[in-house]
């Protein structure tokens, strides 16, 4: 494929996710990534590393750009990857952007779409079950994949997007599929993320400790309350009931990712926001507006706000 014909990609979020996502895609696309400052040095002078599930090589055809004055002015797609509380901010900032134009969103969390379709034209819902870090400047690592990427159409008429999406994706390596209920797949996957990351960063524990038996009942009221705010609202996933889940969450997403810390954990630690408010907040709030009671999703939502707050 000549460079004149590769696809245009704009990248918003260069964490582990969207800095291993333009080092894949470098290959097969013409990939523009918003950095920070002290990502955008090292990889314009040393390259982008990249290693783990992914590929272990040094990337240079990356453009780091610092704002939207800089961002190719009709991209063929947009993917966001950006920490969900930042969504609105990112789509005030590229909003011309964004404007007409598909928006994939690869991030954690419940209701970064709704807030995305309120700029773009087509909007693409994805989950990632990738576990990345970011080693160091210009430096990423993709520790394991224990399923595929998943992408959906959210919003919007163009279908066709999705499936050049999808092939775009798969032409770069990465394992990926299409599926027709992206609502289900964004509950199903942030399912595991709302069980078992803010108690890993509460206690600063890996993903295996999770399965002690002194902290299951607790994880087991937070997936009841999640289960009945998602039959209120229509959401259905491959899980009939929460014990369903429950078996699945302790039989093989805990011991797939045992000596793994989620980024919430990483987040506490380093004084930054997490994503709580898309997470168990937003359970919360779906409860006290569809009138069901969510007392534990609430609680370790509070807990993890004290914690951004107040640190260690």
């Amino acid at each position: 494929m000549t460079e004149a014909k590769r696809p245009v990609v704009l990248i918003l979020g260069a964490g582990g996710v969207g800095l291993s996502l333009a080092g894949a895609l470098a290959g097969v696309a013409r990939v523009a990534v918003a950095c920070r400052p002290r990502h955008a040095a090292t990889v314009r002078r040393d390259g982008l590393v990249m290693e783990g599930v992914w590929g272990d090589r040094i990337v240079r055809e990356i453009a780091c750009i610092a704002g939207p004055e800089e961002a190719p002015s009709a991209p063929d797609l947009v993917i966001i990857t950006a920490k969900g509380f930042d969504t609105r901010a990112i789509c005030e900032e590229y909003a011309a952007v964004l404007r007409g134009s598909t928006v994939a969103s690869l991030q954690n969390g419940i209701g970064n779409e709704e807030i995305i379709a309120e700029y773009a034209g087509t909007v693409i819902g994805g989950t990632v079950t990738t576990n990345f870090s970011v080693v160091g400047d210009g430096h990423v690592k993709a520790k394991s994949q224990s399923s595929p990427m998943v992408l959906g159409l959210w919003s919007g008429p163009d279908d066709e997007s999705l499936q050049r999406l999808v092939a775009l994706i798969r032409s770069a390596g990465i394992l990926v599929e299409a599926v027709n209920d992206i609502r289900s797949a964004k509950w199903s996957k942030s399912l595991l993320n709302l069980s078992v990351n803010p108690i890993c960063a509460l206690l600063s524990i890996p993903v295996g400790k999770a399965a002690d038996l002194r902290l299951r009942s607790v994880i087991e009221h937070i997936v009841s309350e999640t289960f009945a705010v998602m039959e209120a609202g229509g959401v259905r996933t491959a899980w009939p009931s929460a014990k369903d889940y429950l078996d699945y969450l302790f039989s093989v997403q805990v011991p797939d990712f045992a000596t793994a810390y989620p980024s919430m954990y990483y987040d506490i630690q380093a004084g930054r926001k997490t994503e709580i408010d898309l997470l168990n907040g937003y359970v919360a709030g779906q409860g006290e507006r569809l009138g069901i009671q969510t007392p534990y999703n609430r609680c370790i939502a509070d807990l993890i706000r004290f914690r951004e707050i107040d640190g260690k």
